[in-house]
This record gives structure tokens, C-alpha cells and sequence, in this order.
């Protein structure tokens, strides 16, 4: 039973079209899958990825009319997105800076040359150098050269009023590893705790900040919704669902999500997680080479489809 890294990070916007032109046009992601949130089918739910949609590599959205979210504790406060080569984000900072994104300069954190910047709705994300570790899948028809692309997600931060309920629930529960510690302005004024995943390393480490005084964040629009952690086999899977029960945790139990299957549970500081299966995975009801080019529903809504369709707005 372990859990392997991160597969994907689940955010919300109030602008479907925009937010589709900015991850598709100017971070060169490839939609892996357009459908809705299976809990709200008037919603949608938009997935971008690498070029063969690998686990690891999707930041999602929600699609809700909501004001902009108010930043704060208790929170996820930037998401990693991985490249190669600082040879790679010194173009970054040149295409950001031409497409008027704002944006950090190149800078050191925890050992790894990062870019951060926020989208047009105030997502915080940081392009992080990993050295050619982790996988990574081109796209051709990307925007973005080849040796430029986004490879997959990279560090998760995440800021909480009190270390101790968090730690006892990432190392304890999950079984994460403590790897080290630094601070970092740009992801809060107190101490920043690193916790490996598995193996660790870029595309499996999380940023833990404590920030005691700082206000809670509101849920809203440029914010994250939750993150989820890779469980590598359905086995395993069902071992942490038994895991969750039996330490009497509250959570979601088991919920099949068609392309993967979920358990969702909040830590005690309020960040709600979610550990989902590699498998099956997006092209389960529709072809790899044509992902994300059409609606795809789950079988359970087909039937629903005309409505569905019609309640969302063209991207």
C-alpha cells in the first residue's frame, strides 16, 4: 500500500473560455479531457495535461459563477508545474513577460530553480526546474516547443495555521516523510515543511507553511479546490479505503470516477484531499490521439447529455 507522487491538482475558475485559451494557448498544456463536475453537471470540469494525459500531470478546473477567492491559511497557496533546464525557464520568463503574465524572476527554492507567476483569475503557480526527474510526455500540436513543455506537476504548497494536526495526519495516516525545511516569502512568513510522497523529488513533494496569525482563505475563483495524491493499483486502492475506515477517519468512502477511482477526506487543518487511482485513465471512452476534443460524459449521465450540453457555455 503506498502512494507515488502527485496526480493532480483541482482548482476554480468563473471564466471556462479564458481559462481554456490561457492553459491550452499560452502554457501549451493539451486538454486531456472536457466533461463536467459529476457532482454539478452544470459545472464544467477541464483537464490539462501532458501529451498522453499521464497520471501526474493534470491541473483540473471547476467552472463556478463565484467571486474571486480570498487568499489565506488553511489552504493550498501555489501549485508546481515542472519543466527541464533553467536554459528552459529563462525562456518562460521571456514568454510570460511578452504575453504579460505576471511573474517572478528566476529564483532559488529548497534547492531547485523556480519561476513563479499567476494566471489571469490570480492562480499562484511556479514553473520548477526538476532536472529531467519524473515523467513527462510531449505534446506535438502544443504551443511550446518540445524541449520547453510542461512535463507535470511539480511541489504543492500549502499553508496551515498549526504544523501538528497536518503532520500527524501526512505522516501517520498517508505515511509521507518529513525531507527538510526552508522559508520562502513567496509561500508565506513562517517555516515551510517539505514532505516527500513515495520516493520523493519534484513531482512528489509537498510544501507545508505555517502561518499562525494569517486569516483563513475563502474558497472562490483563482483558488484551489483540492489535490490529490497517486495510488498506483486498484489493490492498493482498496487498501486505503480500508486503511481510512478502520483509523475511523472521516471521508468520502470509495466514489468511481470512471477514469479513476477517488477517496476524498479533509485534514484537520480544513484542506480537502483526494487519493485517486492511475487507472483506468482518459482514453477508457475516447481515443488517446483525439482527447479532449469533444464532451465526454460518464455513462452514468449519457442520458442526460442534450441538457447537459446545453447548459454549457462553447469554449
Amino acid at each position: 500500500m503506498r502512494l507515488t507522487g502527485l496526480h493532480h491538482l483541482t482548482a476554480i475558475t468563473a471564466d471556462a473560455p479564458a481559462n481554456h485559451r490561457f492553459y491550452t494557448e499560452v502554457l501549451g498544456l493539451r486538454m486531456v479531457k472536457k466533461t463536467v463536475n459529476q457532482d454539478d453537471v452544470s459545472a464544467y470540469h477541464l483537464f490539462y495535461g501532458d501529451g498522453r494525459a499521464t497520471p501526474g500531470s493534470d491541473i483540473t478546473f471547476f467552472e463556478w459563477p463565484v467571486p474571486p477567492a480570498r487568499r489565506g491559511t488553511r489552504s493550498v497557496v501555489r501549485t508546481g508545474l515542472r519543466v527541464t533546464g533553467e536554459a528552459t525557464l529563462a525562456w518562460w520568463e521571456a514568454r510570460l513577460a511578452e504575453r504579460r503574465v505576471p511573474h517572478s524572476g528566476i529564483k532559488q527554492r529548497h534547492g531547485r530553480a523556480v519561476l513563479d507567476f499567476e494566471d489571469h483569475e490570480g492562480q499562484r503557480l511556479s514553473l520548477v526546474d526538476d532536472g529531467g526527474a519524473g515523467e513527462g510526455a510531449v505534446w506535438e500540436r502544443s504551443t511550446v516547443p518540445p524541449e520547453h513543455q510542461i512535463r507535470g506537476l511539480g511541489p504543492m504548497a500549502l499553508s496551515v495555521p498549526d504544523l501538528a494536526p497536518t503532520d500527524m495526519v501526512l505522516q501517520r495516516l498517508l505515511g509521507l516523510k518529513p525531507a527538510g525545511q526552508f522559508r520562502d516569502a513567496a509561500l508565506g512568513s513562517g517555516d515551510v515543511h517539505v514532505y516527500a510522497i513515495g520516493e520523493g523529488g519534484p513531482s512528489a513533494e509537498l510544501h507545508v507553511a505555517v502561518e499562525p496569525g494569517k486569516p483563513p482563505a475563502a474558497e472562490g475563483a483563482g483558488g484551489v479546490h483540492h489535490v490529490a495524491l497517486r495510488v498506483p493499483e486498484r489493490a492498493d486502492y482498496d487498501a486505503w479505503a480500508k486503511r481510512l475506515a478502520e483509523a475511523r477517519y472521516p471521508n468520502s468512502g470509495p466514489v468511481d470516477r470512471h477514469y479513476f477511482r477517488s477517496l476524498y477526506f479533509r485534514e484537520p487543518n480544513g484542506i480537502l484531499f483526494e487519493l485517486a487511482t492511475d487507472g483506468p485513465g482518459f482514453d477508457v471512452d475516447e481515443p488517446m490521439e483525439t482527447l479532449g476534443e469533444k464532451l465526454a460524459l460518464p455513462p452514468f449521465l449519457e442520458a442526460r447529455r442534450a441538457a447537459i450540453e446545453k447548459g454549457l457555455k462553447p469554449l
